[in-house]
């Protein structure tokens, strides 16, 4: 396997569809001329041409009203938002199109087109760049929405996501576009609405997505160290939800920790303590635990910032916390 950022498993990802299919475009602010914001686009113009990779004007709701009628009539376009932060402008033309279009038509349209880019918080961009929108977008039905952790996960649903007839919300990091992984060489997609055990373990589940899994990680590696042993659950597409392999952990471990960056107020963590409730209430030993950012707009000060935020300590302190050990 190479070894590759998240930027570079998305822009091959894009590259080997608008290669195999010609009616794959990309349109989104300075993905050509500039090669994309975080450069996930670089290299797309020159290989692909200028009708196929199309800078846009500065007006989200239009270019994405465009971007629908394109699929409405058989081509998939791939519409970038610099941040999903500014997707709130083209909520009209997402949530009564994009996400209805099929339903409303009795399937004689489909919508097959991906809206992606960067979601949740980078690094001092305060509290209206700083928004996780999971739990917006997977409120609406019709509405396929990923939030993949790894670089591997990240090719493979953005093919399957690309290739699919409904609209996928693909939410990214620009935290991540860095971060490292094991990607294959050769030809792949990852199902849609397939969740993924990404660590075995016995004394507790964590489900979390995105990256927070990194954070996760971090934790039940030091938690090794005390002989707390973690099972990390990634859903990896939140809507469709795969509750299978969350419910069977439970079952094994029979403790429950959701850690998610959004807001705890109906998130998608919310659905998931509801969903294990519901299944395998039985088996629980303790009350389900969820870590989310704090509830308040997020501060711009590093320092309020870092501490809003799901922590390591944090995520420790909750595991602890439904195996009843004090700290």
């Amino acid at each position: 396997m190479a070894i590759i950022t998240w930027r570079e498993a998305l822009n091959q990802a894009m590259a080997e569809e608008m290669e195999r299919d010609e009616d794959v475009f990309l349109m989104g602010e300075e993905v050509g001329v500039y090669q994309g914001a975080y450069k996930v686009t670089a290299g797309l113009l020159q290989r692909f041409g200028e009708k196929r990779v199309i800078d846009t004007p500065i007006v989200e709701a239009g270019f994405t009203g465009i971007g629908i009628g394109a699929a409405m009539v058989g081509l998939r376009p791939i519409v970038e938002m610099m941040t999903f932060n500014f997707s709130m402008l083209a909520m009209d033309q997402i949530f009564n199109n994009a996400a209805k279009m099929r339903y409303m038509s009795g399937g004689q349209f489909k919508v097959p087109m991906v809206i992606r880019g960067p979601n949740g918080a980078a690094h001092g961009l305060a509290a209206t760049h700083s928004q996780s929108f999971e739990s917006f977008y997977s409120h609406v039905p019709g509405l396929y929405v990923i939030a993949p952790s790894t670089p591997a996960d990240a090719k493979g649903l953005l093919k399957s996501a690309i290739r699919d007839d409904n609209p996928v919300i693909f939410l990214e990091s620009e935290v991540m576009y860095g971060q490292k992984g094991e990607v294959p060489e050769e030809e792949y997609t990852i199902p849609i609405g397939e969740s993924e055990v990404k660590r075995e373990g016995k004394d507790v589940t964590v489900v979390t997505w995105s990256k927070m899994y990194y954070v996760v990680e971090q934790a039940a590696d030091e938690l090794k160290d005390e002989d707390i042993d973690v099972e990390i659950v990634d859903p990896r597409t939140i809507r469709p939800l795969d509750d299978s392999k969350i419910i069977e952990s439970v079952k094994k471990t029979n403790r429950l920790v959701i850690v998610e960056e959004g807001w705890p107020f109906a998130s998608v963590g919310s659905e998931i303590a509801a969903r294990v409730q519901e299944k395998a209430f039985d088996f629980l030993d303790a009350p389900v635990e969820r870590v989310n950012q704090a509830d308040v707009p997020m501060p711009y000060a590093a320092n309020l910032e870092k501490a809003s935020l799901p922590s390591v300590r944090r995520v420790k302190k909750a595991i602890k916390k439904v195996l009843y050990i004090e700290e």
